[in-house]
Formats: structure tokens, C-alpha cells, sequence
């Protein structure tokens, strides 16, 4: 197992020299869901949320996040990113449990990857779901939030549950 990058040989915290690393396309694909009450998913379809509409506001929150994941997560490097884009899906299970499942891809190219900025995205998204819904599904859950796929970097190409390439 590698050892962890953030620290140093003295154990103390520090950021990551990447100065001598090249520049290449990096993106990273992070997903997520939220669970809910039918009743509160029929909201989100409908539009008639009180502060609005859900999906539109939880995407530009979920953009604005992975663009501010340096000033939220201490050691991460400020980014510029070229591209975030965050999809949702509406899950309607059968037994009656509903959901929204957010995935964010976030692209840079640069010396350093973009996993952090699409995690970030993912979490807001979903909390930004939550507040707009809690007035009427307090026992909404976010689960699942995970890295998806990573691309660029000499690490290589990552998936999950195995590496590619």
C-alpha cells in the first residue's frame, strides 16, 4: 500500500508538491443518491416546491461546490476546472421507496486530479435536495456517495471496483 501523500516523512500535514508534475486531462465521475417519501419525489417532479425548482437549484449548487472544493477540503489544490455537469435520475422503486440519484463529472487539465471536486459536488447537490425538501421529508437519506471512475494522472485509470488500464 502506498503511503499517504498528505503527510510528511515527519507526519506532519502538508500539501502535495505538484509542481513537477505535467499537465494532463483529468476527469472524475462521483455519484450519490438521496432517499425519500413518494409524496416528497412527486414535489420534485411536479415543480411546486416552495423554494422552487429542486433539480435546477441542486445542479448550480453542485457546480458552484466543486468549484469551491479547495476552500472546504484543507490540502486540496485550487483548481481550474473546464467542465462540471451534474445529471439526476428519479428512482421510483417499486415497494414504494423513492430517490434521486445525482452523478458529477468534473474535468481539468492540469497536475493534480479532480476527484475531490466531484465528491464535493455530489454531497451539496443532495444536501441542497435536502433543504429544499425538509419541510416536508425530514427523514430523507444520502447514501451511496462514491467515486464512479477516474481518468488521467499516473495512477491510471480508475473504476469502480477495479482498475482499467
Amino acid at each position: 500500500m502506498s503511503r499517504l501523500t498528505h503527510f510528511d516523512q515527519q507526519g506532519q500535514a502538508h500539501m502535495v508538491d505538484v509542481a513537477d508534475k505535467p499537465a494532463t486531462r483529468r476527469v472524475a465521475v462521483a455519484g450519490g443518491r438521496i432517499e425519500m417519501l413518494p409524496e416528497t419525489l412527486a414535489i420534485i417532479e411536479a415543480g411546486t416546491a416552495k423554494k422552487g425548482d429542486v433539480l435546477g437549484i441542486a445542479r448550480i449548487a453542485g457546480i458552484q461546490a466543486a468549484k469551491k472544493t479547495s476552500d472546504l477540503i484543507p490540502l486540496c489544490h485550487p483548481l481550474a476546472l473546464t467542465r462540471v455537469a451534474l445529471e439526476f435520475l428519479v428512482e421510483k422503486g417499486a415497494a414504494g421507496g423513492s430517490a434521486v440519484a445525482c452523478t458529477a463529472t468534473v474535468e481539468t487539465v492540469g497536475p493534480t486530479g479532480v476527484e475531490m471536486e466531484a465528491l464535493t459536488a455530489v454531497q451539496v447537490a443532495l444536501l441542497t435536495i435536502y433543504d429544499m425538501c425538509k419541510a416536508v421529508d425530514r427523514g430523507m437519506t444520502i447514501t451511496g456517495v462514491r467515486l464512479l471512475e477516474k481518468q488521467g494522472g499516473k495512477s491510471g485509470h480508475y473504476v469502480a471496483g477495479g482498475l482499467s488500464s
